[in-house]
């Protein structure tokens, strides 16, 4: 059983997943937690429920998904696994946040860099690496096949797709990505994104605009 708690924080409304086994062990997905207030309702929510970090997660380096590193692996001392293309974006946010007016404090380098196929231990519970670039060259996400749930990061929401007018960002190769290893998944599927609410993967496949347009072109 993976239980669920979603945080949105920073200016950019960014969803922080954070997701335990049943005995407290758990992943940090994307920390955008950039203020004292929003790394101290983290904090306080992990120790009222009494879960363990074990491990942080990137699906990509976008600046708005990687606040928190630091502060997450300086309060925790956990292992950081992300996409190795994920590193020249991460090397990039400082400068990106101080365009931005966002101060932002420099990623620890990871620990592992994850592939297609990988799967990630998190306690009792494992999450497979899919790897979705389109919206950056190294987005990959994050399925817990046994309860039907994705962590899609910034490639789809519900109604919509990441944008591709950042830097790497590309479009034919976002909705392949969604195409060719989104959408053969199960219609059931819980899609937790990186920005907004959670939808499913038949609810996408059937209304959302975007995907409709390419399956019928």
């Amino acid at each position: 059983m993976l239980i669920i708690q979603g945080f949105t924080v920073n200016p950019y409304q960014e969803n922080t997943w954070v997701i335990a086994d049943q005995h407290g062990s758990c992943a940090i997905i994307d920390p955008g937690c950039h203020t004292h207030s929003e790394q101290k309702m983290l904090k306080d929510y992990l120790d009222a429920q009494g879960w363990k970090p074990v491990v942080l997660l990137n699906t990509h380096g976008h600046v708005d998904h990687m606040l928190g590193n630091a502060w997450i692996q300086d309060q925790y001392g956990i292992p950081f696994y992300t996409h190795r293309l994920v590193v020249q974006e991460l090397d990039l946010a400082v400068s990106w946040g101080h365009m931005m007016g966002i101060q932002v404090a420099e990623s620890p380098a990871p620990d592992r860099f994850l592939e297609a196929g990988e799967f990630v231990q998190v306690g009792e519970e494992q999450l497979e690496v899919i790897f979705t670039p389109g919206h950056s060259p190294g987005h990959i996400s994050f399925y817990h096949q046994k309860g039907g749930h994705l962590f899609s990061g910034d490639v789809l929401f519900q109604g919509s797709i990441g944008r591709t007018d950042l830097p790497g960002g590309d479009q034919a190769t976002l909705m392949k990505s969604i195409d060719e290893s989104l959408l053969p998944l199960d219609d059931q599927v819980i899609v937790y994104p990186g920005h907004g609410a959670s939808t499913t993967i038949g609810v996408e496949r059937a209304t959302n605009p975007f995907i409709l347009a390419y399956l019928n072109s």
